[in-house]
């Protein structure tokens, strides 16, 4: 038998599972407050967290570099359940083809995705841009003299979805990166910038409001929540691209734990007030948990390598 001594020198190692239940997870958000990835975190822990009992949830906004700070922040955290984050899932994959990233997309661990938000470009209310037509032909006529601002950023979908629509047109506007979607409503308000490129579900209470219009959305079928909003293939330009966002973890978290939190999302997504609760919040729904999750995540990553491939971009435009 092992002696007293003994036993109080031997280490107390705890399982992942019950560290992460002893204390609690920071779910890391790599923008700032009141975005689309931030409300997507906060909506998807309030309904899954009540089926991870003992385990309690602070959400930590590490904004900066498009996102990059708190992408970096996931990856290379410790892989014991205390941290997860979310994210916006085109990012992960487009940063790395334009500068240094601590993270390999692929490793990422995929625990849930909740969202796929539909690009859209917005004006506002008196703009005399009324179509992607209009928009399209003032920047044929003068390239460069309609301003567009990126409300996530290089990389992002909101940057995404303006090379495109550069791709089909060959049209070249001035492109103002932001590095968040209310600095972005805040300067299409106020005239700073014609065109805003964020998601259909961050424009509802501003269309409702009658602010802004949306030119289109890019979206292969109208979003219920924005029904009356064309989409861009409707008005003759074949681009559809939106926003997915999840839940992640860093690399190699332990299986037992992985599994506890996805099924405490499964169970989250059949609960129909998840859906009513969603609607309300102007979330457009796409619930994909695991390896679904991950095959999202894998070919949404060919198809930014395809556009890079086509039209490169860098950090700086």
């Amino acid at each position: 038998m092992p002696s007293r001594r003994a036993l109080l020198a031997t280490p107390f190692i705890m399982p992942a599972a019950a560290l992460a239940q002893a204390r609690t997870t920071e779910v890391i958000i790599p923008y700032p407050p009141g975005g689309g990835v931030d409300i997507v975190a906060r909506f998807g822990f309030a309904h899954a967290g009540t089926r991870l009992p003992g385990m309690r949830f602070a959400f930590v906004n590490r904004p900066g570099a498009s996102g990059q700070i708190g992408n970096e922040a996931i990856f290379n955290s410790i892989p014991d359940g205390t941290t997860v984050g979310a994210l916006g899932n085109l990012s992960i994959w487009t940063q790395p083809l334009e500068r240094p990233c601590r993270w390999r997309a692929e490793d990422f661990t995929a625990i849930a995705n909740v969202v796929e938000d539909p690009s859209g470009l917005f004006v506002r209310a008196d703009s005399r841009l009324r179509t992607l037509e209009d928009l399209v032909a003032a920047l044929r006529d003068k390239p460069e003299a309609v301003s567009i601002g990126t409300a996530a950023g290089v990389g992002s979908d909101d940057h995404l979805v303006v090379l495109s629509l550069m791709d089909v047109t060959n049209i070249r506007p001035l492109i103002a990166p932001y590095n968040g979607t209310a600095l972005a409503q805040r300067d299409l308000l106020t005239g700073s910038i014609d065109v805003a490129s964020f998601n259909m579900g961050e424009s509802t209470a501003l269309l409702r409001e009658g602010r802004i219009r949306a030119l289109g959305q890019a979206a292969n079928t109208r979003w219920s929540g924005t029904a009356e909003v064309p989409t861009f293939k409707e008005q003759g330009y074949d681009v559809v691209i939106g926003s997915s966002r999840g839940i992640v973890g860093p690399p190699n978290m332990p299986p037992e734990l992985v599994e506890r939190m996805r099924d405490a999302f499964r169970q989250a997504f059949a609960d129909p007030r998840f859906a009513v609760e969603a609607e309300r919040a102007s979330l457009p729904l796409r619930p994909l948990v695991g390896d679904e999750f991950k095959e999202l995540m894998t070919r949404e990553g060919e198809w930014v390598k395809a556009l890079f491939a086509r039209r490169p971009w860098s950090r700086d435009s």
